[in-house]
């Protein structure tokens, strides 16, 4: 399978890919490991609170959320990782049978001037639901090899 390197990512062009299906067991898991609110934990609670029912943690989102990116685009890359996020919103619950998929937009990419084999490409993710709803939206910027040094997007 070909390898998109920094070269590959023009501003504009979009992606679609991903599918996956939320589970209560997962949901539960992550909430009891690592953020243990009774929205995440406990039905009638969940039901209760401004989520509606019990739901995902924003954090285990995010966490589904880079899956996706993983298996459907990231390892198909010359990706270097990150220097960071900008901006992450939940914009909607991520509830047990959920299917999510994830979108990436192309936002802009700049070679780096102070290391010739690399570039930076800025990314608008948006993971969405079975209804097409945007849940999560996060912005930032990910590391790729160039194919040539010295290329320009």
């Amino acid at each position: 399978m070909p390898r998109l390197t920094f070269e590959d990512f023009k501003p504009g062009t979009a992606m679609t890919y991903g599918r996956y299906v939320v589970t209560l067991d997962e949901i539960r898991a992550y909430a009891s490991e690592y953020d243990p609110q009774p929205m995440h934990l406990d039905a009638e609670a969940a039901h209760r609170s401004l989520l509606g029912g019990l739901a995902a943690s924003g954090w285990h989102s995010c966490c589904m959320m880079m899956r996706m990116l993983t298996d459907g685009f990231l390892s198909k890359t010359s990706c270097m990782g990150a220097p960071g996020v900008d901006e992450v919103r939940w914009l909607k619950p991520v509830y047990p049978g959920d299917v999510l998929s994830m979108r990436h937009t192309v936002v802009s990419a700049r070679a780096s001037q102070s290391k010739p084999d690399r570039g930076f490409v800025s990314f608008h993710f948006e993971m969405l639901n079975q209804n097409g709803d945007v849940v999560l939206d996060q912005r930032n910027a990910i590391m790729f090899g160039l194919r040539d040094k010295g290329a320009e997007a």
